[in-house]
């Protein structure tokens, strides 16, 4: 495993990071525990989860499957840099959430960190992060509860996730003006079929120092050889959530189909170097990668060893050409 620094941090992560959010609903618990056992054996040491994962009637329950895991001791709580998430609606899905018990009030900041924490089995959170953005919210607010959090030691470092690029510059604005250290990292959604976090979000995380840690890096398993597998028949899933419509697109399936006869000329597997190629990216830590089982984490540990070269490169930015610069990108 390659490590780095979590953006202008001391913080040293791997360049993957070990997503969670199929332990529960769609990976058993002992799974679960032999995933993050091969994936702390293979150096993977930044793990994510949030506080929702689990949906539906069970969420939270991701958390607590780690937590069970951390329980086993061995040094996997010292080992690991445990990130997660708060915002969410915790009631069952189809219930309005209570008064505070949503968004980022200092309330419901305190109450949703206090709750991790319990059903992580731990006293603290190396990484929290802010699920989405609060537009009611004041970012002063925001940072007096995390500052409160940081100085009792249940809070190390803060992040953001889906967040916009002038998000990002008023939340460290802000934070700069109390003497808070601020954001040190941002979770938003690239890959090679979805870049408009070229645009804005990637250069103001550059900019303030942010690391930046790309979710949904197959665009829910589209990049991941989809057509390939839909010719074979197999079990396995060829696309899901918002990327599974896009399949009944024609231009979509010859871009894949394209991209796919491309990796197989050079001998590689899609979902390899669809990971590759975001390692390759200016201001990426690392992708996040959510297996399902070992395999599919052993498929992911062989990107980070992958080198992309020049020609390669210039090919997939011909068919999936980034926005380039902004303003230009949108101003002309």
């Amino acid at each position: 495993m390659e490590y780095t620094q979590l953006g202008r941090t001391g913080l040293k992560v791997g360049r993957l990071v070990l997503g969670t959010m199929n332990f529960g609903p769609q990976t058993n618990e002992p799974d679960s525990h032999t995933i993050m056992d091969a994936a702390l054996a293979a150096g993977v040491n930044f793990f994510d989860t949030a506080n929702v994962y689990g949906w539906g009637e069970n969420k939270g329950r991701t958390e607590e499957i780690v937590g069970s895991w951390f329980a086993k001791g061995g040094g996997r709580r010292d080992k690991t840099v445990l990130a997660t998430k708060g915002y969410a609606n915790m009631a069952p899905d189809g219930e309005a959430p209570w008064p505070n018990h949503d968004k980022l009030s200092a309330l419901n900041i305190r109450r949703s960190v206090e709750a991790s924490l319990r059903r992580l089995g731990t006293d603290h959170i190396d990484l929290y992060q802010f699920h989405h953005v609060d537009r009611a919210t004041p970012w002063d607010e925001i940072w007096q509860a995390m500052d409160v959090l940081v100085q009792q030691g249940k809070v190390l470092y803060v992040g953001s996730s889906n967040h916009a690029g002038w998000h990002l510059a008023q939340a460290n604005e802000t934070a700069a003006r109390r003497g808070s250290l601020g954001l040190v990292s941002e979770q938003c959604l690239y890959n090679l079929a979805e870049r408009r976090a070229e645009m804005e979000v990637i250069p103001a995380a550059q900019d303030y120092g942010l690391g930046v840690i790309p979710w949904s890096p197959l665009h829910g398993g589209l990049l991941g050889g989809a057509l390939r597998k839909e010719r074979e028949g197999g079990s396995g899933r060829t696309g899901s959530g918002r990327a599974a419509t896009t399949l009944a697109d024609p231009a979509v399936r010859a871009q894949l189909e394209a991209y796919e006869n491309l990796v197989a000329e050079h001998g590689l597997e899609p979902g390899e170097v669809a990971l590759a190629w975001l390692l390759s990216r200016p201001g990426v830590t690392g992708p996040i990668v959510g297996p399902r089982t070992a395999a599919q984490l052993d498929s992911a540990l062989r990107a980070v060893e992958l080198r992309l070269g020049d020609e390669l490169l210039g090919a997939l930015d011909g068919i999936f050409p980034g926005p380039g610069p902004s303003p230009e990108a949108f101003a002309w």
